[in-house]
């Protein structure tokens, strides 16, 4: 199989990583495609030959010379290229979220039908076995009919505040954290439920971060910053090889500046997110996001007819102040601390611990399952953990409704197979 990316931020280099290792029996990467040739040298550099490169508007060329597309460029294009590259009849391997609003649904929705090409969106958090535990529990009957859902998710002040700083805090960009980063949240109630999501309702706010709530004067970015190495808002890209290459050299190209001052003007996102579900068959979902927690996980419950499922997961205990100040050093640290917890209340019985068989790699193995089935097939997986583009939109539409909600202050239905706005 022939592979060609088109975006070439840091997401792409799990895949590329993939096809130079573990799954190079898979395929050959046979064409790049960026907005900036720095980045394309960068990969073209670790892949180690010389690689056919392309500017966007080349993408056509490209398409050529591939079978397969993987594609993770900023949010707000992924319908794009998705769209172009099954009408080409290739296979299409998504970044999440699949798109950023529902007439970008739509057009990926009437590709995906007419083509001969297969798409995949690759939501990791599926392939998580404390995620992959909690759907098996579910399908078994283990707490009945479920009628409830509450989930909360926190992101701490390394990884929510991120957003802040990329492409990402502008919402026509990334459509916001309601269907950037919830849209793997979205989609992991829609898979656990077997469920589509009908009726929506939404209230968000941007209470930390963003120019209003700046603590004093601040730099417009981190890089050439006074305050650069002893605050601990301000990402010092130069201190990460990787960043450095990627983004540090390479801006003179487009003027992408990766280390933006998470106060600083531009802001249009939001940093608090509460939402209400209904879902087809009755359930209903409660779920908030915070981007500006102290630590990082997650804590979902389940209440059904025969019972309660418990899941609580802290990816990270704390954040050490020195975070942004020195990258490396941080992402070694996120597993300090780390837990996770599975618990099952039956009614009448007394509560039981689940045990999670984890694995080595992301996600407790997670994403080398998820490259399994990206690269080699899902074979015949009894949770269906594979994602198609009906799952992509699913997950994307509950954000897109929520960030309605949020502007209009009244609920946003759902067609019945929620792939589109009623």
């Amino acid at each position: 199989m022939r592979y060609a990316f088109v975006g070439l931020g840091h997401r792409a280099q799990m895949y590329v990583d993939a096809l130079l290792g573990e799954w190079s029996d898979a395929g050959t990467i046979t064409g790049l495609c960026d907005t900036n040739r720095t980045r394309m040298r960068y990969y073209a550099e670790r892949i180690g030959r010389e690689v056919p490169c392309f500017a966007p508007e080349e993408f056509d060329k490209m398409l050529e010379l591939a079978d397969a597309v993987v594609v993770a460029t900023v949010d707000a294009t992924h319908a794009h290229y998705v769209c172009a590259a099954l009408d080409a009849g290739r296979d299409v391997i998504c970044e999440k979220p699949l798109t950023v609003d529902a007439g970008s649904c739509a057009r990926i929705a009437e590709a995906a039908e007419r083509s001969t090409g297969r798409l995949i969106v690759t939501f990791n958090y599926r392939y998580a076995p404390r995620n992959s535990a909690v759907r098996r529990l579910i399908m078994d009957g283990a707490i009945g009919e479920v009628t409830s859902v509450h989930f909360e998710w926190t992101l701490d002040t390394i990884h929510g505040a991120d957003y802040f700083r990329r492409w990402h805090r502008d919402r026509a960009n990334s459509g916001g954290l309601l269907v950037h980063k919830s849209t793997h949240h979205f989609d992991l109630v829609n898979w656990w439920l077997a469920d589509a999501p009908s009726l929506v309702f939404a209230q968000t706010s941007l209470r930390f971060y963003g120019p209003d709530n700046a603590p004093g004067p601040r730099p417009p970015r981190a890089h050439g910053a006074p305050g650069l190495g002893t605050d601990p808002f301000l990402l010092d890209i130069s201190a990460d090889p990787r960043l450095k290459r990627l983004y540090l050299d390479a801006e003179h190209e487009d003027g992408y500046l990766r280390d933006q001052d998470v106060f600083a003007p531009g802001v249009t996102i939001d940093d608090n997110m509460a939402v209400l579900v209904r879902y087809a068959q009755g359930a209903l979902l409660t779920y908030s996001l915070n981007a500006h927690a102290p630590w990082e996980g997650y804590r979902v419950a389940f209440n059904g007819t025969a019972g309660r499922l418990e899941l609580e997961v802290v990816e990270r205990a704390w954040t050490p102040p020195h975070a942004a100040i020195d990258p490396s050093a941080a992402a070694k640290e996120h597993a300090a601390g780390a837990w996770e917890r599975l618990r099952l209340h039956r009614h009448w019985r007394e509560p039981e611990e689940v045990p999670i068989q984890g694995g080595s790699g992301g996600h407790g193995g997670g994403d080398a399952l998820l490259l399994d089935d990206v690269f080699r097939g899902p074979g015949d997986d009894p949770l269906a953990r594979q994602a198609g583009y009906r799952d992509g939109i699913r997950s994307v539409l509950v954000g897109v409704a929520a960030n309605m909600s949020a502007a209009s202050g009244t609920p946003v239905h759902l067609a019945a197979e929620g792939t589109r706005l009623a």
